[in-house]
């Protein structure tokens, strides 16, 4: 039979266990670390929220203001005019016509680009001799500057250009165009250029989309007999979901705001008429070059309106998901 005996202090009597800090103690460490993180977030992040409200929400607060009123830009605004300028923005047939041409770049650039990067993205993962060369030869354009590309292709496209030579080159003379002059054909042809131009930056982003995919994944695919359409089908598009969803969410926003490229390439009689016109060529015509500043400040406000509601209802429907997957509630 085994006893166990107190630990005997120096005295001869047994020795309480070693006790922790007080209480007291306890809760101010935590509240001086509680303090200390706080003091961390603010640090941090106050240079950052001071930018934003000085060059984003400063700015917005302006132009919500000249909006209400009937401005020229000299002297301040004294001709109130309340909801006027937006009244005035919708009943204009340019600018229901650049509601238009946004619509249709937003939903062209998805359903063209879309596919032509996935299709690309997925040949050019593969090994193969030159790889390296032809992504970068994707990816060229989209580093180019807009204004150089705006001009490029307006030199290419205009009445007997490049372009319509090459056709008349290649015999197909009856599909020549007045492609920046025709009202019919100008947004497509803006479109077309919007595609060659940011089509590498999907084709790169859904490249770093597959990278990160475990190779593991596809070798087990092929053990069990799956071909590489059916890999790609059933293994790849899934595990891409959040890449191809980022991507939807940054070409829809582009898209709203579509100018630099737009704004070189077109005609400015054209544009005027409204063929190839934007929401943002829009605002810059008539708030900067026909000093309307109050009406240009309102089709700004319009056009963050349209693209701030387009990105809330994006997140809420698409992007939902991948934000509560990466924001979890466990607690250590």
């Amino acid at each position: 039979m085994t006893s166990t005996n107190p630990t005997l202090s120096p005295a001869g009597g047994a020795s309480a266990p070693p006790a922790g800090p007080p209480p007291a103690r306890r809760r101010s460490a935590r509240a001086a670390e509680t303090r200390r993180k706080w003091y961390e977030i603010i640090g941090l992040t106050t240079p950052a929220v001071v930018v934003y409200v000085m060059f984003v929400l400063v700015p917005m607060g302006f132009a919500v203001y000249y909006s209400l009123f009937r401005w020229r830009g000299v002297g301040p605004p004294t001709d109130f005019v309340g909801f006027d300028n937006y009244v005035l923005a919708f009943q204009d047939p340019i600018f229901l016509d650049a509601l238009r041409n946004n619509a249709i770049i937003v939903v062209g650039s998805l359903v063209i680009q879309g596919p032509i990067a996935l299709a690309v993205a997925l040949l050019l993962n593969r090994r193969f001799r030159g790889r390296a060369a032809f992504r970068l030869l994707v990816f060229v354009p989209y580093v180019l500057a807009e204004v150089t590309v705006g001009i490029m292709w307006k030199l290419l496209l205009t009445g007997d250009g490049t372009v319509d030579a090459l056709l008349r080159q290649l015999g197909l003379g009856s599909f020549v165009q007045a492609w920046l002059a025709d009202l019919d054909v100008v947004i497509w042809t803006m479109l077309f250029v919007l595609t060659w131009k940011y089509v590498g930056f999907a084709i790169i982003l859904l490249l770093a989309g597959l990278s990160n995919v475990p190779p593991e994944l596809t070798e087990a695919a092929a053990i069990d007999g799956a071909s590489w359409w059916q890999t790609q089908r059933h293994v790849m598009l899934p595990l891409l979901g959040p890449t191809i969803r980022i991507w939807m969410f940054l070409s829809m926003i582009g898209s709203l705001q579509a100018f630099e490229v737009i704004w070189v390439t077109s005609v400015p009689a054209v544009r005027s008429l409204g063929a190839s016109a934007t929401m943002a060529t829009y605002m810059v015509d008539n708030g900067f070059f026909a000093r309307l500043w109050g009406y240009g400040n309102a089709v700004a406000v319009i056009l963050f309106v349209i693209s701030f509601i387009a990105a809330l209802l994006f997140q809420r429907f698409l992007l939902r998901r991948d934000i509560e997957g990466a924001v979890t509630g466990r607690r250590n």
